[in-house]
């Protein structure tokens, strides 16, 4: 797990990818959601955006999760 900001959210990203490549829309929620949360400069930003990626999910909207995790700066 990288310790500098721009190279864990990155981390982060490739992680929930990975499971929305896979079609596991919630596992690619709970991953950035976890993962985001492990860092301190991070943390807050999971907690409030984690209902949008909950919508896509529920939803089944791949593309919309995809600009979900993507969005994140």
């Amino acid at each position: 797990m990288p310790d500098d900001r721009d190279e864990h959210l990155a981390w982060c990203k490739r992680r929930a990818r990975y499971y929305l490549e896979c079609g596991e829309l919630g596992n690619a929620l709970a991953s950035m959601g976890s993962d985001l949360s492990k860092h301190p400069d991070l943390k807050g930003i999971g907690e409030k955006m984690m209902p949008l990626g909950l919508l896509h999910a529920m939803q089944n909207d791949a593309d919309g999760m995809r600009r979900w995790i993507d969005g994140f700066r």
